[in-house]
């Protein structure tokens, strides 16, 4: 059920370490005004809808499909949220969820830890943040990271994400560390809006010569969750094993710990730290994970020098019963909410295979349908 991509020997010896062991999840929750540009996402039928994504999925997350539901989640385009199969993991095998505000739109429905962020301006202002946020948020990323790693005796800490827009910002702040990302991102579309993208990021980074740090470059084109993870995953690396969940964006949080770790001679364990998706991230034809992986080592600032184990749930949905489920191999929504990773998380904690699954994922789907009004 798990595919090891890149760094495979450094990916294996991670896997037999956290064999049996189940790990805390922790999803950071942010927002970017980059996602209310028309089509650059489909994480929401309409730029109305993705205001409220990453309210809903993370009430979703927490509560499930039979909670009567202050943000239900938005329509998409098709398929179904990822966090349907986040949930399934994490509600069957009781692991314990953790939930950050780093810069929300509006307040959310569910406990969560406020970080003191705020939502960041588009990608294309240059502007996206100031700079004594992204320096705040750092320092809460690294004491959160701390404080979660230290309630791990044997496991591992999941960092995932929900940044509507965040594959656009990753895209920002990988090329404005000096790598070559262009037309290797993902997005939830089926087939990748790189000339869109590519777009929005020149607007923003061609406000700058250069930088010459990189929190400047976080506050000029990034969004709230990337530094807070990064810190989180600096932290709680030094302590336990940490699983970056996600794809485009957890390698662009993975270039920018690097430069953050290298900028401010903060230790981190490189052999602690791997990145987990799903198989429609990791072999998206209209993308090109792996070769991104690959290509952090090419950075063009020696801020960045390390590739990261990439890993993928080889989970499929083509025998499933729900349209929803199956638009997934048609390449849409692919990722998010920690979906790869919760899955790779079942594999390692508890050897589930595709049909147990699939099973608690339809469970959940069958939930939510039953759930809606009639």
């Amino acid at each position: 059920m798990l595919k090891i991509y890149t760094q495979i020997e450094r990916g294996q010896a991670w896997l037999n370490k956290y064999q049996g062991s189940l790990p805390i999840f922790s999803c950071v929750l942010g927002f970017t005004e980059t996602c209310l540009i028309p089509g650059i996402s489909a994480a929401g039928l309409t730029p109305e809808d993705r205001k409220y994504t990453a309210c809903a999925d993370a009430e979703f997350l927490y509560y499930g499909a039979t909670h009567e539901a202050v943000y239900p989640l938005p329509p998409l385009t098709a398929g179904a949220s990822p966090v349907l199969i986040s949930r399934a993991v994490v509600a069957e095998l009781k692991i314990p969820v953790y939930l950050f505000n780093a810069g929300l739109n509006i307040t959310p429905a569910v406990p969560y830890i406020d970080l003191g962020g705020k939502p960041a301006r588009c990608v294309s202002s240059g502007a996206a943040m100031e700079i004594s946020t992204v320096k705040h948020l750092l320092d809460q990323g690294l004491s959160w990271g701390s404080q979660l790693s230290e309630k791990i005796t044997d496991g591992y800490l999941i960092l995932s994400e929900c940044v509507v827009g965040g594959t656009t910002t990753a895209l920002a702040v990988l090329t404005g560390l000096g790598i070559n990302a262009n037309n290797k991102v993902n997005s939830s579309h089926p087939i990748c809006n790189h000339a869109q993208k590519w777009d929005v990021v020149n607007s923003g980074l061609g406000k700058f010569p250069r930088f010459t740090d990189p929190l400047e470059l976080v506050a000029a084109v990034g969004d709230p969750m990337q530094v807070v993870v990064a810190g989180m995953a600096i932290a709680a690396s030094r302590r336990c094993g940490v699983l970056l969940a996600g794809g485009t964006q957890m390698l662009a949080v993975y270039a920018l710990l690097q430069a953050i770790a290298n900028t401010y001679s903060l230790t981190w364990q490189p052999e602690a730290v791997v990145v987990g998706t799903t198989r429609w991230v990791a072999e998206d034809a209209t993308g090109a994970t792996v070769e991104l992986a690959r290509h952090l080592s090419t950075s063009k600032m020696n801020w960045v020098t390390e590739i990261p184990p990439l890993l993928a749930t080889q989970l499929s949905f083509t025998n499933s019963r729900y349209p929803q489920l199956r638009a997934y191999e048609q390449g849409f929504v692919k990722e998010g909410v920690g979906a790869g990773a919760a899955c790779i998380a079942a594999s390692v904690s508890q050897n589930w295979q595709q049909a147990q699954l699939l099973t608690a994922i339809e469970f959940q789907i069958r939930q939510l349908m039953n759930s809606l009004p009639h």
